[in-house]
């Protein structure tokens, strides 16, 4: 599973960095076996001006599936990581599960069939 962390309009500091990769770990190492990569950026919308305008945008990328895509904004860039790695483990979760029922259903029918 690889993960790519950027920042666009401001530093990425080591421990910002440290943790958005912490967080997406542990949201998604469940279904580390479905996923070739994890992309991150991480913007400030607004600049110095503040508000609520920090922006997470996570893609995840599966490997038999269509890419899921998360963005999220908060008015603090740790709580926006939060949620957007949250959804995206949620999401990944609710896809694989989809799946795997479907495969459940179909199976059986397949072997009936030979």
């Amino acid at each position: 599973m690889i993960i790519d962390i950027q920042a666009q309009g401001f530093k990425l500091t080591d421990a910002l960095r440290d943790y958005a990769e912490t967080r997406l770990r542990f949201a998604l190492t469940t279904s580390h076996s479905y996923i070739q990569r994890i992309s991150m950026r991480l913007s400030d919308i607004n600049g110095p001006r503040g508000g609520t305008d920090k922006l997470c945008h996570v893609k995840v990328t599966l490997s038999t599936f269509p890419d899921i895509i998360i963005k999220d904004i908060e008015p603090d860039m740790y709580a926006a990581i939060n949620r957007a790695a949250d959804r995206a483990g949620r999401n990944v979760q609710r896809k694989i599960s989809r799946y795997q029922t479907i495969n459940r259903k179909v199976q059986p029918l397949l072997a009936n069939a030979q």
